[in-house]
């Protein structure tokens, strides 16, 4: 596993082959956003995008939590370390970046939850792909409990994701939700044992990692593009997305190992 220079004191971000595992690293405060774990997001969402051998990537948590929301307090306190402030200032709009309100990475994103998942930490996991959470873990949107207003997206996206009325119950209640409940909701994809989330999401990613890498990034594009579109529309540009992906050295390289009964190698081509 390599650290990766873009790292920040509050967020760890690493790389083993085709992945990429982003870590909130301040648990001390239950991985409480702090503008420096921001920073750290943002540019390892932007480093998934731009470097061609990532093909998948975790979000996850430092000590058994996942995040338990924004540090106003922390937010507002200039970080300790230069390098980071000098990125608060390159990185337009940082902090909806890191929280995936805007500029989500191009590959597929999986969190891996232990432990608290609320506010903030609920609005992360709306905006990942794909979602694994240990059974004893808490979500929750409590913004309207507090007076506040989720800002990371979820008053929008949640709907979309698991209907009107689920999404009203968990957003207008600001209540705990148990991760058997989200499950049933179409909410998260597994809910595992305690302890085990990050193990089960490298699963994920490693099935993700073996697919082609052009392939699972037309299919993610193609459904951030068209998701509002009538199906005739959809379809149109379904297929400016896809015909490229059918005539790439790829496609080739995937009929050829299935015929010669091999794992395929993919190049992303």
């Amino acid at each position: 596993m390599e650290r990766l220079p873009i790292s920040t004191e509050h967020c760890t971000v690493e790389q083993d082959g085709h992945v990429v595992i982003a870590t909130m690293n301040r648990p001390e405060a239950r991985n409480a956003l702090s503008s420096a774990m921001l920073v750290g997001l943002a540019d390892a969402w932007a480093y998934m995008s731009e470097t061609p051998e990532v093909r998948v990537g975790i979000l996850t948590g430092a000590d058994g939590q996942f995040c338990a929301g924004a540090d106003l307090k922390a937010m507002g306190t200039p970080p300790s370390d230069p390098k980071v402030q000098e990125r608060m200032q390159q990185i337009p709009n940082f902090h909806w970046k890191g929280l995936l309100r805007e500029g989500r990475p191009t590959k597929p994103l999986i969190c891996a939850i232990e432990g608290y998942a609320v506010a903030g930490g609920t609005e992360l996991l709306v905006g990942t792909d794909l979602r694994v959470v240990a059974e004893d873990a808490t979500l929750g949107l409590y913004e309207a409990k507090r007076g506040l207003f989720p800002m990371g997206g979820s008053a929008i996206r949640l709907p979309r994701q698991i209907g009107y009325a689920a999404a009203m119950d968990i957003l207008l209640t600001a209540r705990s939700v148990t991760p058997q409940e989200a499950l049933t909701m179409g909410l998260i994809n597994k809910v595992v044992p305690t302890g085990t989330a990050l193990q089960a999401a490298r699963e994920l990613a490693d099935q993700i990692a073996e697919c082609g890498p052009l392939a699972v990034q037309a299919i993610l594009r193609t459904y951030r593009e068209t998701e509002h579109l009538s199906e005739e529309e959809a379809l149109k540009i379904s297929d400016e997305i896809g015909w490229p992906v059918i005539g790439s050295e790829d496609a080739k390289e995937g009929s050829k190992a299935f015929k010669e009964k091999r794992p395929a190698v993919f190049k992303g081509k």
